[in-house]
């Protein structure tokens, strides 16, 4: 009997200091909410994305995985800079072509830089 009254007491001690400890720090309202993890090494802004930008890029975990929001960015990203680079190399290719292509007169263009030779003035 003396051990279940000294369970009782000790249990109602435990639920006024929970109550007294829930009550008294209200006052300070709510905990602020925490800005979310972000990438912590985006790709370069001001400069192509090389591959060690690629390769040193790593995405912060999330409970499901990686936040898809920065996946989307990077991903974006690089499509677009591979998209500029293939428009880039056919445009190059292009004009290799329509240089090989041009047919080829006995007559080196004029390329040097000296002076033109004047002709004879009467």
């Amino acid at each position: 009997m003396v051990m279940f009254l000294f369970l009782v007491v000790a249990l109602a001690v435990v639920v006024a200091a929970v109550t007294l400890a829930v009550v008294s720090g209200g006052e300070s309202g709510p905990l602020p909410e925490v800005a979310p993890e972000r990438l912590q090494d985006p790709l370069p802004p001001d400069r192509p994305v090389s591959r060690a930008d690629v390769e040193s890029i790593r995405f912060p975990l999330v409970p499901r995985g990686y936040r898809m929001a920065d996946v989307d960015d990077a991903l974006s990203r690089l499509g677009a800079e591979l998209a500029e680079r293939d428009a880039r190399i056919a445009d190059l290719e292009s004009a290799l072509a329509g240089a090989q292509a041009a047919p080829h007169t006995g007559h080196a263009p004029h390329t040097s830089l000296d002076k033109p030779e004047q002709e004879d003035r009467p």
